[in-house]
């Protein structure tokens, strides 16, 4: 994939006739990851022949990234597809044999709880005590009841109280505790466990939302997101498969690895053209084809025909007619002052401050023996001097209280003896400065305390993942932070130029990933979806313009 040979323009497809030099619109994918390379997808089984996809890193995927260890592999990234009918992921592994070997401990229905499976999740205080399994029940029937209320606020449009800040973190503790503090039955020494049991719950749904503390997920906005009917499955041989499928039918030379984009200079104009004679002294003979898709120093683009020049961090300088954008929401963060000249609509750049995204990471432990008895599912960290925090964030020494649990990878057939933990926001990232022997020593020390086995060995492999200081993603899923809406999805999937500006080239820069997805952000389907989108935007708009020509009455 690395040639990134770019095919020759034609004239022959009904879409060319849609530009007055009759050539391909030449159009530039930002991006390979799901929505990039369904966007790419449909753009090719649509007639479009010059297209270009520009990945950073040096493979495709984005946030999937399966690793194989021996017989199994493990998901550093996306793991479940969420859902079956109508989600294109579920019907693209279905339809492609993916889940012939999928267990019924890799297939749950319900509400998702990170890996639900069959077995007993085992809730462990950090004085070494498990919590009976009857009061972890009971509790978790009351978090279940405040969970559905918090769903009401945006599907019943029930108006927010001023004490719950509009954040689900506020509301629930505050519900809950109520709850918890009025029942007549339950002695001092429960309703503290309880209390603490919250927030061990909260800790696990901040991992589910990628979100630094429910404290910061809106309430009013939390019941937008829309699950998709059916199961939630994991795929035995690899996330990985889908990405592949979804990429065997786009030609090679289309994807430019280790191709990180520096800017989109866009809407370009003759007042532009000193940015490009900038490049005149760096310029090299670096050019990624030899079809003049490269913009020369001396060369302005919208002379050569095309608004759009992308500068790429190698000093390649490719002109376009269109460029869809599928970086993640944490890189437009970072990055959106530099990567769009000129810069981004007010709206837009408010949009991208306003939604949030945090990191969630995964540490896998592969012991030689099991430590856990047979039934055990999972090992939840519950600390009982939490019980009355209001914020559940630490200092960098103490990262590894944000750990909410460890979960048993099932079957051991496929995984061996495997724990997968689950850590999120400022403390993930803090977790990812350290090396494996911290981590590793780390993890020992928790699960000996928590469960009061002191003769717990060091597993013998570490495994992690990294989403927050990976420079090219910045994060793992988007959330709608409070004082955001779904409004401002639609705000960031919004091509560019707006349409009211007529005089200008329509639908130069377009985006798409899972943060564009009003209802399904934070999925694989949604960035599918999402790519898949902006690509039939392109398709539809050429055409409505062939249509019109061919249409035209003769004068």
């Amino acid at each position: 994939m690395q040639s990134c040979e770019i095919s020759s323009d034609s004239t022959d497809d009904p879409l060319s006739s849609g530009l007055r030099t009759h050539r391909q619109p030449r159009i530039v994918v930002i991006g390979a990851g799901l929505a990039g390379l369904a966007a790419t997808r449909v753009l090719l089984k649509n007639g479009f022949t010059d297209v270009t996809v520009l990945e950073a890193s040096d493979h495709i995927g984005g946030r999937v990234h399966s690793v194989q260890h021996g017989k199994a592999t493990l998901e550093l990234g996306a793991t479940w597809i969420h859902g079956a009918n109508g989600n294109p992921v579920y019907h693209l592994a279905e339809d492609n044999g993916l889940l012939e070997h999928t267990t019924d401990g890799e297939r749950s229905v319900g509400r998702i709880s990170l890996y639900t499976k069959n077995g007993v999740a085992h809730y462990q205080t950090n004085v070494g005590k498990r919590i009976p399994k009857d009061l972890v029940e009971e509790f978790s029937d009351l978090y279940n009841e405040v969970y559905e209320l918090t769903q009401e606020f945006f599907q019943n449009g029930k108006p927010v109280c001023a004490e719950s800040q509009n954040s689900v973190g506020v509301f629930t503790r505050d519900v809950v505790r109520k709850k918890i503090m009025l029942d007549p039955d339950d002695s001092e020494s429960t309703k503290k466990l309880k209390l603490s049991m919250l927030q061990q719950y909260l800790k696990v749904e901040s991992c589910e939302s990628s979100s630094p503390s429910m404290d910061e997920v809106s309430l009013s906005e939390f019941g937008e997101w829309t699950e998709i009917p059916g199961a939630h499955y994991v795929i035995p041989e690899g996330f990985m498969k889908i990405v592949e499928l979804l990429a065997q039918d786009i030609p090679s030379r289309t994807i430019c690895l280790s191709k990180p984009v520096r800017c989109i200079h866009w809407n370009y104009s003759a007042q532009h053209q000193e940015v490009i004679a900038k490049s005149a002294d760096t310029h090299q003979d670096n050019n990624h084809n030899e079809n003049n898709h490269s913009c020369q120093p001396h060369q302005d683009p919208l002379i050569m025909g095309h608004p759009i020049c992308v500068e790429c961090e190698d000093e390649e300088w490719i002109t376009a007619d269109h460029v869809i954008v599928t970086a993640s929401l944490g890189v437009l963060k970072q990055n959106h002052e530099a990567m769009f000249s000129p810069s981004l609509p007010e709206d837009k750049v408010l949009a991208i401050e306003k939604l949030g995204i945090s990191t969630t990471d995964k540490i896998f432990l592969e012991f030689e023996e099991p430590f856990w008895s047979p039934e055990c599912n999972s090992i939840q960290f519950v600390w009982e001097d939490e019980a009355q925090l209001e914020q559940l964030v630490y200092p960098e020494e103490l990262w590894y209280k944000k750990i909410c649990s460890f979960d048993v990878l099932y079957p051991p057939e496929r995984y061996g003896y495997m724990l997968s933990g689950w850590i999120c926001g400022q403390e993930a990232l803090y977790m990812e400065r350290c090396d494996d022997e911290t981590v590793a020593e780390t993890c020992t020390e928790l699960l000996r305390r928590f469960t009061g086995n002191p003769d717990i060995p060091k597993p013998r492999r570490v495994l992690r993942s990294s989403w927050g200081s990976n420079a090219y993603i910045r994060g793992s899923y988007s959330f709608t932070r409070v004082g955001s809406s779904g409004g401002d999805c639609e705000r960031l999937a919004m091509p560019l130029p707006y349409a009211n500006s007529t005089k200008a080239p329509p639908l130069q820069v377009l985006f798409a990933g899972e943060a564009t997805h009003r209802k399904y952000y934070s999925t694989t389907h949604g960035a599918l979806l999402s790519g898949q989108r902006e690509a039939t935007r392109l398709t539809e708009m050429y055409q409505d313009l062939h249509r019109a020509q061919t249409t035209k009455p003769n004068m």
